[in-house]
């Protein structure tokens, strides 16, 4: 049996799924990062697992996390506080929606979210080398100076414990436990 990160080992299948699958793989889609910062947005304060169990209802609402549709929910948002499927948290959702403006904003200057992002570490993942889960920083310098500059850029919901999250998420940072099957890919 291949040993994956501590905390994809309890017992639940959809968390090691995503562990095992998609967790820290580099991504380096517009939408699919789009979907990734807006989820760690809905989790701040709340387990992951509730994202993940609510993660198909966001898929839902938010059509696919297409940032070029979810611009213009700002009409949407009374649906959205009344939608039992997903985190109803108002200040979350307005975060994603106006995120999603930016991201928009950017595409009109000929900047993709992924360049973005994917500047701040030249391009290449980071790759720690942590034994165990406890080492793990819940933020670092890096996570603070993106933090800092997508507040300067209009982001929002986007402090640097969230920012970490999401590098982490989406592969700009390796946060694997050495020990983990996934580490070396």
């Amino acid at each position: 049996m291949q040993r994956s990160c501590a905390w994809a080992n309890s017992g639940n299948e959809r968390l090691k799924k995503y562990h095992d699958q998609e967790w820290g793989v580099p991504c380096h889609d517009d939408q699919k990062l789009f979907e990734l910062l807006s989820l760690e947005i809905m989790q701040a304060g709340l387990s992951w697992q509730t994202v993940l169990n609510k993660r198909q209802a966001f898929n839902a609402a938010f059509c696919h996390f297409d940032y070029q549709k979810v611009r213009s929910f700002q009409d949407k948002l009374p649906e959205l506080l009344a939608n039992p499927a997903i985190i109803r948290n108002r200040r979350k959702l307005n975060a994603v929606i106006n995120n999603a403006q930016i991201i928009s904003k950017l595409a009109i200057k000929g900047i993709s979210f992924n360049d973005y992002l994917w500047r701040f570490v030249d391009f290449k993942p980071i790759v720690h080398h942590y034994a165990t889960h406890d080492e793990i920083p819940n933020t670092d310098d890096l996570a603070q100076t993106i933090s800092k500059q997508m507040k300067k850029d209009g982001f929002q919901f986007t402090g640097p414990v969230v920012v970490y999250s999401f590098l982490q998420a989406a592969g700009l940072i390796n946060d694997h436990e050495i020990s983990c099957f996934r580490y070396p890919q």
